[in-house]
């Protein structure tokens, strides 16, 4: 189990730093570890704060950052990230679990229709 938490968390740190965040950790966490849906995106949470620091760096050495457009994406997003909590709470694990794969579905179609464009 070990040497599978270490290579999810290697692939995942990957992702994170590209911008992605949990497209790879939850489903691992889920499918190859069996952890609960909930408990998967919690761990995605508390994962998330270091690798989006060290990530944030980067992108921001490399001028990646727009702080303007970033300011209010971050207000309305704290926002955000507060309804969705506690809306969380309210939902079944199997129904997220459905929404989170209608998401990564969704994000799939929409990469491959762009590419061809």
């Amino acid at each position: 189990m070990y040497v599978i938490l270490v290579l999810v968390g290697l692939l995942s740190g990957i992702i994170t730093g590209m911008g992605l965040g949990g497209i790879v950790l939850i489903p691992a966490l889920t499918m190859l570890l069996d952890f609960p849906q909930k408990m998967a995106q919690g761990i995605n949470l508390v994962y998330f704060i270091p690798t989006s620091l060290v990530a944030l760096f980067v992108h921001n050495k490399n001028k990646n950052l727009d702080f303007k457009l970033t300011k209010p994406l971050a207000i309305w997003g704290v926002l955000g990230a507060f309804s969705g909590s506690m809306l969380v709470g309210l939902i079944p694990a199997q129904i997220l679990r459905k929404i989170f794969a209608v998401l990564l579905v969704a994000i799939g179609i929409y990469q491959i229709i762009t590419v061809k464009k």
